[in-house]
């Protein structure tokens, strides 16, 4: 069973210092047996990061829809597991108001970097919270999960205008804003034609191999779970050379040449 000295341990083993900027996607189940559960897997990043910038997405595009529109930041859970809900009720946590790409963050920053995705339009858009990751050479940890879950990447789809990304027309809905007045939005969702799914981000694993091939991501450990670390700014630079090759590579292909990268 881990204690949250060992977890503390393995995050030292990652060469993660205590100033980074980490944005983390999660799944507890993978992690194992921690003594006190989630919330001590969250005790031991709070402490470790405490200097820095501790991220989680607090997403629910899972739920919002045209029928079931307002969101509450306050109020609503994240579609993405135990550790984010816990996460952004913890003292000293703020949440973004982006009312289905919201994200939960710690440290002396993070007021600031949630500030303004209220005006978004679309999930992850230029110059909003996930673009910025590589502004901040903030890394990524998939913890227990795989570029699947690799939200980011739907930022750089957004930042080059990839086409085939978003749905035709916007859904109407609400923010419950801090003040308790509710602010009106028009939001694009994820959505791929080719596909016929919302859900094309299944499809991102493809670059797997050549992000580590690129030095834009190393395989970890933090518990039981096996992680991938990713560099952002890294990650941002390896898309937008296999998208300008190819900007459906991750749509219409099997596999992605490996020599696309060099």
């Amino acid at each position: 069973m881990y204690t949250k000295e060992d977890l503390i341990l393995h995050l030292q083993e990652m060469e993660l210092k205590p100033t980074d900027a980490v944005m983390m996607h999660s799944s507890m189940k993978s992690i194992g047996d921690v003594e006190g559960g989630a919330d001590t897997v969250l005790d031991a990043l709070m402490e470790y990061f405490a200097d820095g910038l501790l991220m989680t997405p607090t997403h629910t595009w899972a739920q919002m829809s045209r029928d079931y529109n307002v969101f509450d930041p306050a109020t609503e859970r994240a579609c993405v597991g135990i550790i984010p809900n816990i996460f952004m009720k913890r003292e000293g946590v703020v949440r973004s108001l982006h009312p289905t790409h919201s994200i939960a963050a710690c440290g002396k920053r993070a007021v600031d970097y949630i500030r303004g995705e209220e005006n978004a339009t679309s999930p992850c858009p230029p110059g909003g919270c996930w673009d910025r990751l590589k502004d901040i050479n903030a890394k990524i940890l998939l913890l227990g999960v795989t570029h699947t879950r690799n939200t980011y990447i739907h930022s750089v789809d957004e930042v080059m205008g990839l086409a085939d990304r978003l749905t035709d027309q916007p859904t109407a809905m609400q923010i419950v804003m801090p003040d308790g007045s509710r602010k009106e939005v028009q939001m694009y969702r994820h959505f791929n034609r080719t596909l016929g799914t919302d859900c094309f981000s299944d499809q991102f694993d493809k670059m797997r191999l050549i992000f580590e091939k690129a030095g834009a991501a190393v395989n970890v450990r933090f518990g039981d779970a096996e992680c991938i670390l990713c560099d952002a700014r890294k990650i941002f630079e390896v898309c937008q050379t296999l998208f300008s090759i190819d900007p459906d590579c991750v749509i219409c292909r099997e596999e992605i040449p490996m020599q696309w990268w060099q």
